[in-house]
């Protein structure tokens, strides 16, 4: 075993030594030699020494010519893991890089986690914390991850299905975003195969068996596009491309296309010398056969997120049959495989980075943005694996930029792209200068420009109309503090009123009260505390008894009558833990009462509402509350307007209710008879004088012959069961 392993690290010494010099070939020996001498008696599942797995990964970076520090990375990748060697060790031996490139590919073996999926995102998270120092760590672990995807064969199939799940899932979409598209399609096709043998088998054989059939239109084909060329005076290679499994099994399952369907189109790629012999191809073979209106891309003066370019057209071939071309420079098709690996195979010297190195380091950047802002690691490979997706479209900023973005993006997404305060601030935008809605999803060549406000903040319903993963996370990463900051501040005003019952303010308070009574809770800060009782989950009474160092049966007594305790003045300004209740829509000027919600925060009723009847009285699920004089905002509430039917009346009605500043939320009609019909509105208003005035001006409208506001829900099925009636 000894001296085959010693032939195989000599075979690849002899690779490396067309590219690297004879001391950086030497250091990878030793990084072999090191790894040897630390799997000693570790064996693989094949039965295999350990130590031929980090050899045939050096060997795959090999081919990509990486440098010789990545090389001894992937010797030495599993020693941190599978060992009992420290990264102190490795970096006394072979220095701080290749100890950090082994360190970023090593998972957090020390640690205990409640899930898989946790573990798997926890390690994603710390690799690309490592990424973002050092990009040759990716490629080591893709490196890594494809001589896994090669001999997966030897474990049980739930663990083949496993690592097959997450490479199509991660590793696929990875190699893609990094341009890698050799390794992209080794990954899907290796993946298929594990994760879904009987279609790939059957896929396989019906490939087989129509590849004769096919073989003489594609020899047609290919005659005539060369004899085109040749023609023109264009000189080109011309190659049939072949669809891969994967590729043809998701068409079939995403487009819901038939076998037959996908494979009836003809694929070639024409390969030239230079960008604009490509342009000259391309005229060259649309005045051959007729191209199919809105298929043409060109991606040569637009380039895909990961560095690719090229021209892609679909053509009318003979008889009818779709033709799809691909032409480009032999440098594109070599980036087009490699992609940022490219960076190492083709530099002839340390010269500037590559479009595609260059596109993969903001990718990191994107993700480190991400990672800061998730709430965990769980959040965080889930905002990765959308911001994957490999479907671009290409909008312009009002100045010219070209902004790309993931298919089915909203202007939010465009937002956060540009910068994280544009898309908070964000109120409206104009797509190719028309206002439209934010949700709306954009097109490519659309000019988008965002009109920003101060002091605006993210909707939550952002949520869910929003694409990329960089949007979603920090609108979530601020509505998350937003909420909390609310949550404190309602949670100190509720602990102190509840306090004023026991006689006392929460400023009087001993810090030694507070300490013991977060120690008896079990939580850490006072800020969590206040959280709690700011969103419900804890009630202000029973943590101001605590706190009221033990307080005496009368102070408990007094504590319980409503008029001790005082009032809480509602400001309309306390966000999102401040909640109206949707039964009976209270606004300035009702006699209202707060209702202590559990992960909700407080919850105001009207009064009079019926759905609080069994808890009114309970002073840990109700606090008396009033609105301030200074109340501000729009509230909404509900109106029933009785009505003659007459043409135009639904627009007069909207009309005059604009015309007193109240905004329209929601408007129904139902019919009653021939003659009369009952409109339910749903309005904005700052409060009943101003619900006074439209409903004032509403009465004077001729066709009108009533108007009531609906206070709750129970009234409102009675009033359709009347309509029913007539």
């Amino acid at each position: 075993m000894q001296v085959q392993a010693l032939d195989t690290i000599d075979s690849l010494a002899t690779n490396l030594s067309g590219y690297l010099g004879p001391d950086q070939v030497n250091s990878v020996r030793r990084a072999y030699f090191y790894a040897e001498q630390a799997h000693e008696g570790q064996y693989r599942r094949s039965g295999d020494a350990y130590v031929t797995h980090p050899l045939a990964v050096a060997g795959i970076l090999s081919e990509m010519h990486m440098d010789h520090q990545s090389l001894m990375a992937a010797m030495l990748h599993d020693v941190i893991e599978d060992t009992g060697i420290t990264k102190t060790a490795i970096k006394t031996q072979f220095g701080n890089t290749v100890a950090d490139l082994v360190d970023g590919v090593s998972k957090l073996n020390k640690i205990t986690f409640s899930s898989r999926a946790e573990a798997q995102a926890e390690n994603f998270q710390k690799m690309a914390m490592a990424m973002a120092k050092d990009l040759r760590v990716i490629l080591v672990k893709i490196a890594d991850r494809l001589h896994n995807m090669r001999t997966l064969d030897v474990l049980t199939p739930d663990q083949r299905r496993r690592i097959a799940r997450e490479t199509l899932d991660i590793y696929a979409p990875i190699a893609n975003r990094l341009g890698m598209n050799s390794v992209r399609v080794e990954f899907e096709e290796l993946g298929f195969e594990a994760l879904y043998p009987m279609r790939s088998r059957r896929i396989k054989a019906a490939v087989k068996g129509i590849r004769g059939n096919r073989k003489q239109i594609v020899s047609q084909i290919q005659t005539s596009l060369e004899a085109c060329l040749e023609r023109e005076g264009l000189p080109g290679r011309t190659i049939g491309r072949e669809k891969h499994l994967y590729s043809i099994y998701e068409k079939m399952r995403s487009k819901r296309r038939s076998f037959s369907e996908i494979m009836d189109v003809y694929a070639f790629r024409i390969i030239v010398d230079r960008v604009d012999t490509c342009y000259r191809v391309l005229g060259a073979i649309h005045s051959l056969y007729k191209p199919v209106p809105g298929r043409f891309k060109d991606y040569i003066a637009i380039p895909k997120a990961n560095g690719y370019q090229s021209l892609h057209t679909t053509l009318f071939g003979m008889h009818g049959v779709p033709i799809e071309i691909q032409i480009r420079t032999e440098e594109m098709e070599a980036m087009a495989n490699n992609g940022i690996a490219a960076h190492w195979l083709y530099k002839t010297s340390d010269d500037l980075p590559s479009g595609a190195h260059i596109r993969a380091r903001e990718w990191v950047n994107g993700l480190l943005e991400m990672q800061k802002h998730a709430g965990n690691s769980l959040e965080f490979i889930e905002n990765v694996k959308i911001d994957l997706f490999p479907d671009e479209i290409y909008v312009f900023t009002p100045k010219g930029t070209i902004i790309e973005l993931p298919a089915g993006s909203t202007a939010v997404d465009f937002a956060y792209a540009i910068h994280t305060d544009i898309g908070n601030s964000c109120v409206a935008c104009r797509i190719s200068r028309r206002l439209a809605p934010l949700s709306e999803p954009l097109q490519s060549g659309q000019t988008v420009e965002i009109i920003t406000a101060p002091g605006t903040q993210p909707n939550p319903a952002w949520l869910s109309f929003v694409v990329t993963g960089k949007a979603r996370s920090n609108i979530r990463h601020y509505l998350k503090n937003q909420k909390h900051s609310e949550s404190v501040a309602l949670g100190r005003r509720l602990l102190n009123k509840a306090l004023g019952g026991f006689g006392c303010q929460f400023d009087t308070i001993p810090a030694e009260n507070i300490d013991a009574v977060l120690q008896q809770i079990n939580l850490q800060t006072l800020d969590q505390l206040l959280e709690e009782i700011g969103l419900g989950n804890r009630m202000s009474y029973m943590i101001a008894q605590k706190l009221s160092a033990h307080g005496n049966q009368s102070m408990l007594a007094d504590a319980r009558d409503p008029e001790h305790h005082g009032y809480l003045a509602i400001r309309g300004s306390e966000g999102m833990v401040m909640n109206y209740a949707k039964c009976c829509h209270p606004i300035p000027g009702d006699p209202i009462i707060g209702h202590i919600s559990s992960g909700r925060g407080m919850v105001i009723h009207t009064d009079d509402c019926n759905n609080i009847n069994d808890v009114r009285d309970n002073p840990e699920k109700c606090v008396s509350v009033r609105w301030d004089p200074e109340v501000e905002g729009e509230f909404s509430v509900e109106l029933r307007v009785e009505l003659e039917n007459q043409r135009g009346i639904i627009a007069t009605l909207a009309t005059t209710i604009t015309g007193e500043e109240a905004n329209i939320e929601k408007i129904s009609t139902v019919e009653r008879d021939a003659r009369f019909s009952i409109v339910n509105l749903s309005l904005n208003v700052r409060n009943r004088v101003h619900l006074a005035r439209v409903m004032k001006r509403v009465r004077l409208i001729k066709p009108v012959t009533r108007v009531t506001r609906v206070k709750s829900r129970k009234v409102r099925k009675a009033l359709r069961s009347k309509i029913g009636s007539h």
